[in-house]
């Protein structure tokens, strides 16, 4: 499906009343879905608050005939792996999909580093989504145990990103 096709979709998502669109066009599948109006996502300041989050899922079917494709393994959710080496502790997650950022630029030093107190409002990163800078804050305070992600990295949303003891 075209992008142009999949913009326009979000567009009406957002104009309409809808919380979730879908729309199939030959073996392709669009699945849009957003939050419903008046819901937040934790940890956001009010500078930094995003366009309401829209999730675009595009599938392709094979066709009947076809032979299908060898089954390959399960795809691993966010956190799996990570979440069991992980030290005991709050698991700040990411609120969205974006790059992560451990400083304000790359010359400046980190927000936090490991073994830092920090106290509910701090800012522990940012995360770039849609070309906005929105800050991550601790949610509980006590000291960083772990960081889990890298400066300039993808990152996907519920990903864990700081541990904090």
């Amino acid at each position: 499906m075209d992008l142009r096709k999949i913009k326009k979709l979000i567009d009406i998502l957002e104009e309409s009343n809808l919380a979730e669109l879908e729309i199939k066009e030959g073996e392709e599948v669009v699945r849009l879905s957003r939050l419903p109006r008046g819901m937040t996502l934790p940890m956001m300041t009010a500078a930094a608050v995003p366009a309401p989050v829209t999730h675009v899922h595009v599938e392709q079917h094979r066709a009947q005939g076809g032979a299908a494709p060898a089954q390959a393994p399960a795809p691993e959710t966010p956190g799996t792996a990570t979440t069991k080496a992980l030290p005991d502790g709050h698991v700040v997650r990411s609120p969205m999909v974006g790059t992560y950022y451990a400083s304000p630029n790359p010359e400046a030093p980190p927000f936090v580093k490991l073994g830092q107190q920090v106290k509910p409002g701090d800012t522990l990163a940012i995360i770039e989504a849609m070309k906005m800078f929105n800050q991550i804050e601790a949610d509980v305070g006590g000291t960083v145990l772990a960081i889990l992600a890298s400066s300039g990295r993808p990152i996907e949303f519920d990903e864990p990103l700081f541990v904090i003891g």
